[in-house]
């Protein structure tokens, strides 16, 4: 009984695993976004605009905690970012690549759409860390925000869960909406959200009856996560970040709002493919 022996190509070489091909994926994703100057100004630099203009004129004000302000508008505007980056990657951006069957395409490679959705929440937390950053250093050199190492560290950690909790949101959407509306519905849901929750203006600045809708909304408690990790209880209150719930409600909350999206796609995903299938 003879065996066949397999014998290598002198051409063919081992593959990069998993992660390597993730690693390779997040570098080009990386790449092709940096080359979008429309995406770079919109999503990454926007927010830092917004904050030297609202936020800078805040300087030098401190709260008796010992918290600036400026600190604090580093937060809402950081949140801000945060979500304008994980709508628009995988929202708007997610929906034009279904139009363009790009996402058709992929699934007869072989390369695990896993791969494909990792590359895009990674791309997603690098640049919201580059907007981070960015909001950070102007906040500090040019605002004298007086950052608490521990805290800016902390709050730092809760932007990028945000990142990761809001992502779903957006390829929710890219699956469950027109792909020409996707943009539109984008901007329709992160506006309200992101003024509602007080990103643009502290909350007591609002009316009553807005007051009362903010606690029923994803990004109200992300803010509150947030605002928590940079100051005392009292500073928020004053600065006018209400402070209503536990932390662990604003955790379920931001958490439960990601699976529950996190769902919402793989359904979206799902019958995508029953479609092709049909």
């Amino acid at each position: 009984m003879t065996t066949l022996e397999h014998v290598r190509s002198p051409e063919a070489y081992a593959g990069p695993g998993p992660f390597g091909v993730l690693a390779a994926q997040v570098r080009a994703e990386v790449l092709r976004y940096r080359r979008l100057p429309e995406y770079v100004v919109g999503v990454v630099v926007l927010p830092v605009i917004l904050f030297a203009m609202f936020g800078l004129p805040n300087a030098e004000q401190t709260l008796p905690g010992g918290t600036s302000v400026v600190a604090l508008l580093f937060v809402s505007f950081a949140c801000y970012g945060i979500v304008s980056q994980a709508l628009f990657t995988f929202g708007a951006d997610l929906a034009e690549e279904r139009q363009q069957g790009w996402l058709r395409r992929l699934r007869a490679t072989p390369m695990p759409m896993s791969v494909y959705f990792g590359g895009k929440l990674a791309l997603s937390l690098v640049w919201s860390l580059v907007t981070i950053t960015g909001i950070a250093l102007l906040a500090q050199l040019a605002g004298n925000a007086g950052f608490s190492p521990a805290r800016l560290a902390t709050t730092v950690g809760v932007l990028l869960l945000g990142t990761v909790c809001f992502s779903p949101m957006g390829s929710a959407i890219a699956y469950w909406a027109r792909p020409r509306a996707a943009t539109t519905i984008v901007n329709l849901v992160f506006l309200p959200l992101s003024f509602l929750s007080g990103f643009f203006f502290p909350l007591s600045q609002l009316p009553d009856v807005l007051q009362g809708i903010a606690p029923w909304l994803p990004t109200y408690h992300f803010g509150q996560l947030a605002w928590g990790a940079m100051a005392p209880a009292d500073d928020i209150s004053l600065f006018g970040a209400t402070t209503g719930g536990s932390t662990w409600l604003h955790v379920v909350v931001v958490v439960g709002w990601g699976v529950a999206c996190t769902v919402l796609t793989a359904l979206g995903y799902r019958r995508d493919l029953d479609r092709e299938r049909s």
